[in-house]
């Protein structure tokens, strides 16, 4: 049996168990990954016997581990219609509380009416509806298209073992429902990496940048790390905006850090059962974001598998995310962005 690892928010008092977690910080103007950590670990002075009774724990499971996203993915989602200029962010759309796609039937997380929202109010909000109505105008084929432009489905090619590429559904293999869900996070399986990369992107203005861990060998510079281009700068500085949104007004507010503006995104997905379908029970609970969010200097991504005693993103990975950030912001002396405001301000 896998001990539990034990989290603790300090922001909120919250008490958390969760069967793992892990969390990843990047440079978003390198690539540089400046922190990987993964819980439960172990100590490398017991290797043998950790080994012999734990070899689960000696994997990096930022690196080797795959997970369902969310609706930490709905960025790409929503990239892609942006730059393929269906929409615009101020293009509103009349939403049910449920829609139907092919025998499934999606709905909202929050039982509400018909709502009329913007697509930055889509993202902001986490409308799964919102972003499924997006997705169909956008087609499976030009959908899959953008899902291997921000990197998913393949390696990111970093400078450590084990790297698993993921799962990414070809387009001719799509259900008639898998339109429904993929682009929600759903029936798609991803890395830590992959999503740091993809949030490191938007970031630093549109440009993907490979991940990589080593800076020197024997005093001489690594080869540089593979660049390209897969947004415009434009659709980043929209994706930017209404990413702030979601946690100054959103679903991650639980993310702030006093003195500095953040964007991000929360996760709430549910664990595919071994039986069919998704469990009722399991979860992983994420947070993805930037900081500070109008020069960003850090990518910080934390996953927590089989949280208890609360399973949403924005409660049970945001406070960690606010932790870790406000850590490395004075542990690098960045200055603030927003001088005189408070994690509710």
């Amino acid at each position: 049996m896998t001990p539990e690892a034990t989290i603790t928010h300090t922001s909120n008092g919250l008490l958390l168990s969760a069967k793992a977690a892990t969390a990843v910080v990047m440079d978003p103007r390198t690539g540089a990954i400046l922190a990987l950590a993964v819980e439960p670990g172990f100590d490398a002075n017991n290797y043998p016997s950790v080994a012999r009774h734990a070899p689960n724990r000696l994997r990096n499971r930022a690196v080797t581990d795959t997970y369902e996203p969310g609706s930490t993915f709905k960025v790409v989602t929503i990239g892609a219609v942006l730059e393929e200029e269906v929409v615009t962010p101020w293009n509103r759309f009349t939403l049910p509380y449920s829609i139907q796609v092919a025998d499934r039937v999606i709905h909202d997380a929050v039982e509400r009416g018909t709502q009329t929202l913007s697509v930055a109010q889509i993202l902001s909000q986490s409308s799964n509806v919102g972003v499924v109505t997006l997705a169909i105008e956008l087609q499976r084929r030009k959908l899959s298209e953008w899902i291997r432009r921000f990197g998913f489905g393949r390696s990111t090619g970093i400078d450590y073992p084990g790297e698993t590429k993921g799962i990414v559904l070809p387009p001719d293999n799509w259900s008639g429902s898998t339109i429904g869900n993929v682009p929600i996070g759903q029936g798609i399986a991803v890395t830590p990496l992959q999503m740091v990369a993809t949030y490191g992107a938007i970031a630093n203005g549109g440009e993907w940048i490979q991940p990589h861990l080593v800076e020197r060998v024997e005093g001489k510079k690594a080869p540089p790390p593979k660049r390209r281009r897969i947004i415009s700068e434009r659709t980043a500085r929209q994706l930017r905006t209404m990413l702030r949104g979601v946690v100054e007004e959103g679903s991650g507010t639980a993310a702030q850090v006093p003195g500095y503006r953040i964007a991000g995104k929360t996760g709430t997905a549910a664990k595919p059962d071994p039986t069919g379908g998704y469990s009722t029970s399991r979860y992983v609970a994420s947070f993805v974001g930037y900081v500070p969010a109008s020069k960003p200097r850090l990518v910080v991504l934390v996953t927590v598998d089989e949280p208890r005693g609360a399973i949403w993103g924005g409660v049970v990975a945001a406070p960690p995310f606010a932790e870790i950030a406000g850590f490395a912001l004075q542990y690098l002396e960045v200055p603030p962005d927003a001088p005189g405001t408070d994690a509710d301000g």
